[in-house]
């Protein structure tokens, strides 16, 4: 009765976890919650105002399927100054939250029967679009004993005549693992001649708390065929207003907004000119976020690694740590289940980003020293009685 791609659309297991942890709550039971890839702020105050004045000020209707010329300009001043490539308004497309920029770039440029190549463990959306769209998914293994960097030969020897997409993220969900500039350099020496796109995620480059980000498509030769996908989600602490934005080729950009049209129409007016407002005003609400972020990063890992059977290594960006539990003797999905329903952790399985995620969790600290302290605690109790 239903179109047979709906078997290939995958989903995500956080809020899959999250819907159980929310029904144990409403039972009584006190649940911590580091499942959830969002941050605990509140969105600063300049955006919401601006919100809460463009509305009064009638930014209530439709408008460029692309986005806002103003926004769209801001954006390209932004990536501009930020990475360090020259970027036009028409270069750039403004989406309800930064999915769409996945969903949108895959669906222009990806035949069935094409290979796209994917980091895992990953994002699950990644390789749910691909399939979603016909084409192959390839993943390429991101390894620990590499800090969970992409092994430039590996890729190499995964890329054929059929790639038509490489997907980097960095710094990384699930492991908080950031590229180097080295790696990307070596990336775009590999790609540069062949006819593929890069789509590099980029939506946690703020949220970075050694060295420097780094956008593959500042190389030479790798604007044109680079997709860069961001927002406002991490960034601004702004998960549900949904506001993302890629950035493009041209032509590229033309095709994702007419797929737009198609799609939503457009992104909500009030919302785009309360991200002027993010992006031309104080940034001090998001640098005090990333602090109190790596305060919590530097807890979780040294209590992670405090509990016998368990290791973890220090991330270098993003909001999560993926520790390695496989001395603990239990399977992964088996470990993120107990830990749920009989101590009131919810975390999530490594193999819900895939296929090389078995034998790790993941764990968000986006959420207050207290309750990491408390899901730590009860992680150590529980695990250390195995």
């Amino acid at each position: 009765m239903y179109a047979k791609r709906m078997k290939r659309l995958g989903t995500e297991t956080a809020f899959d976890v999250l819907a159980k942890a929310k029904k144990l709550e409403a039972k009584g039971v006190d649940v911590v919650h580091l499942e959830i890839g969002e941050p605990d702020f509140d969105t600063p105050a300049n955006i919401t105002q601006a919100a809460i004045d463009a509305l009064r000020q009638g930014w209530t209707h439709y408008n460029p399927s692309p986005g806002l010329p103003e926004f769209r300009a801001e954006i390209a001043q932004f990536i501009t100054k930020d990475r360090g490539i020259k970027v036009a308004p028409e270069n750039v497309v403004i989406t309800p939250g930064a999915k769409p920029i996945l969903f949108f770039s895959a669906l222009a440029i990806l035949e069935e029967g094409d290979e796209a190549i994917y980091p895992n463990p990953g994002f699950p959306i990644y390789e749910s679009v691909i399939r979603f769209f016909g084409a192959r998914a390839v993943p390429v293994r991101l390894r620990e004993e590499n800090d969970f960097g992409l092994d430039i030969k590996e890729l190499k020897e995964k890329i054929t005549s059929r790639t038509r997409m490489i997907i980097l993220n960095s710094p990384q969900n699930p492991t908080g693992g950031v590229l180097k500039r080295e790696q990307l350099g070596e990336i775009a020496d590999l790609v540069r001649k062949k006819n593929l796109f890069i789509l590099s995620d980029e939506i946690y480059c703020k949220i970075l708390y050694e060295g420097e980000h780094v956008s593959i498509a500042s190389f030479p030769g790798m604007q044109e065929k680079t997709v860069i996908l961001d927002g406002y989600s991490k960034t601004y602490a702004m998960t549900g207003w949904r506001l993302g934005y890629g950035v493009m080729n041209e032509t590229l950009a033309k095709h994702v907004a007419r797929l737009q049209t198609n799609c939503t129409s457009c992104t909500c007016s009030f919302t785009q000119r309360a991200g002027i407002a993010g992006i031309t005003g104080p940034q001090d609400d998001s640098i005090k976020m990333v602090r109190e972020f790596k305060k919590r990063r530097d807890i979780v890992v040294r209590g992670l690694c405090s509990i016998k059977g368990v290791s973890c290594k220090t991330p270098r960006g993003a909001f999560y740590v993926f520790p390695n539990v496989k001395a603990t003797g239990l399977e992964c999905e088996e470990l993120a289940s107990r830990l749920l329903e009989e101590k009131g952790v919810a975390l999530l399985a490594g193999t819900a980003f895939g296929k090389y995620g078995k034998g790790y969790l993941r764990l968000s600290y986006a959420n207050s020293i207290e309750n990491i302290n408390k899901g730590l605690g009860r992680m150590k109790e529980f695990i250390e009685k195995l």
